[in-house]
């Protein structure tokens, strides 16, 4: 990259137009990560362990100072059915959604999809009792 273009790379709001096809390796995983395959121009989470880092403000910006690793602690669906990865910041804790990838790795995905029905707030053995509670009849 000559120094014209990396000077025009590091322009406030530049990644918001302009695709980046940097690689580069997982803080949390280690492996190696590049943007083709993922099926969009802004590769912004590792597709293996899904997390990413805390560098923008607002997307594409790369504006924050934090600079701090980015768990995956849920995901949601858009009306039109995308999913999305929302990651929350282990330094600042700032919660972002991101897209997900077609590279992402389908059972990370599920898994943390699945987290909820696995770890529900009640014990799940009194779920006929908190049910009668509730005005129901108890059975399922």
């Amino acid at each position: 990259m000559n120094r014209e273009n990396k000077r025009r790379a590091l322009e406030k709001g530049y990644y918001k137009t302009h695709p980046c096809h940097d690689s580069f390796t997982c803080k949390v995983c280690g492996r190696p990560v590049v943007s083709a395959g993922s099926g969009s121009d802004h590769r912004n989470h590792c597709p293996n362990c899904l997390s990413s880092l805390h560098v923008d403000e607002e997307p594409g910006d790369r504006a924050s100072d934090c600079g701090g690793l980015m768990d995956p602690i849920g995901v949601w669906v858009r009306k039109n059915g995308e999913w999305t990865v929302i990651h929350r910041c282990r330094r600042c804790g700032k919660l972002s959604s991101n897209r997900v990838a077609a590279d992402d790795n389908p059972m990370k995905l599920m898994s943390i999809a699945l987290k909820p029905l696995t770890l529900p707030p009640f014990p799940l053995e009194r779920i006929q009792e908190l049910t009668v509670l509730m005005g129901g009849d108890g059975s399922l």
